[in-house]
């Protein structure tokens, strides 16, 4: 098993494409293989940058990210793009299909393209979406493209996995500065102000110049704001330059650093609860204790509190007797 494992893993180092891909499958199908497949290739990871590309639904991020790849390719680059669905309420799948939108890039062996559903998971990206990070790092990508779900209030978990992070916003949308969410505000790095070809344009970077006249500056960054039409390739370079001159600015300074820390915090945290849970509900006898206990606080027999409590104890009892 490990031979065959470590097999896999020279494959995702080579950047071969039908092991990253079925890497990335088994990431999203929880295959016990996933964990041991990560454990190898972690080491050759931390190369690639992360570009998270996130705002409200409608303001053409699938487009932008389609452009910003086929401007890094065109560098000699090669690229992994992840674009986060909605989970269809059916098939529990992604809907609206990034990669159908991203056709153009499909021949290219430089740039690999994997829709990814949330699956109910909130933050705007699905649970397996910084595992999925590792691997296309791990397979030599040097930039990594993030297309977040339409966001709202509390869907900004992509600040901590990416290295530099892209807000999007469009004139004429009722998305006035006044009226974003805050969340979504102080997460830029670089505000992105796509179809300006749009009427309103300048009112709405007049209104996010004033808003980030009275922001304190982040390690003396003030957030830039450029103008795209994603559309007609207008701005892109513009927009990769301002990505680069971040880059050069933060890619290894303290501040930086400290979000990395903070995503592994978070990544960490989750991953023993992940653990734990495992743990509590493991085997037929798990699913029994879970269920009895499921209708026990039903019923009012039990409170839920005590049922965490209850099945806390059984994980670390699961866990000492392993």
């Amino acid at each position: 098993m490990s031979a065959s494992i470590e097999a896999w893993a020279e494959q995702i180092r080579a950047g071969d494409v039908r092991a990253v891909s079925r890497a990335i499958t088994a990431i999203e199908d929880h295959d016990p293989q996933a964990e041991d497949l990560l454990q190898r290739i972690f080491p050759d990871t931390g190369r690639s940058f992360v570009i998270g590309v996130t705002g409200a639904p409608g303001t053409g991020k699938s487009t932008l990210v389609d452009r910003l790849a086929a401007y890094y390719r065109g560098q000699g680059n090669r690229v992994g793009i992840i674009a986060v669905d909605p989970t269809s309420p059916y098939t529990g799948g992604a809907i609206l299909g990034d990669r159908i939108r991203m056709q153009g890039h499909a021949s290219d062996p430089g740039i690999f393209i994997r829709s990814m559903a949330t699956r109910g998971f909130l933050g705007g990206l699905a649970q397996t979406t910084g595992d999925v990070a590792l691997i296309l790092d791990a397979a030599g990508k040097q930039y990594v493209l993030v297309e977040t779900v339409g966001v709202g209030q509390d869907e900004v978990e992509i600040v901590r996995l990416a290295d530099c992070t892209l807000v999007l916003l469009v004139p004429g949308m009722g998305d006035d500065v006044q009226n974003m969410k805050a969340g979504l505000m102080e997460i830029a790095d670089i505000f992105v102000l796509n179809k300006s070809d749009r009427e309103g344009v300048e009112r709405l970077e007049a209104e996010l110049e004033a808003m980030l006249q009275l922001a304190p500056e982040r390690d003396g960054w003030k957030p830039a704001i450029l103008r795209t039409v994603a559309t007609e390739n207008k701005g892109v370079e513009e927009l990769a330059s301002a990505i680069a001159t971040y880059r050069e600015r933060f890619g290894n300074n303290e501040a930086r650093q400290e979000r990395k820390i903070d995503h592994w915090r978070s990544r960490l945290l989750a991953l023993a609860g992940e653990a734990v849970l495992k743990l509590a509900v493991s085997g037929a006898d798990g699913e029994a204790a879970l269920d009895r206990l499921a209708r026990e606080v039903a019923s009012r027999g039990k409170d839920p509190y005590a049922a965490v409590r209850e099945l806390l104890a059984r994980s670390a009892g699961t866990r000492k007797s392993a």
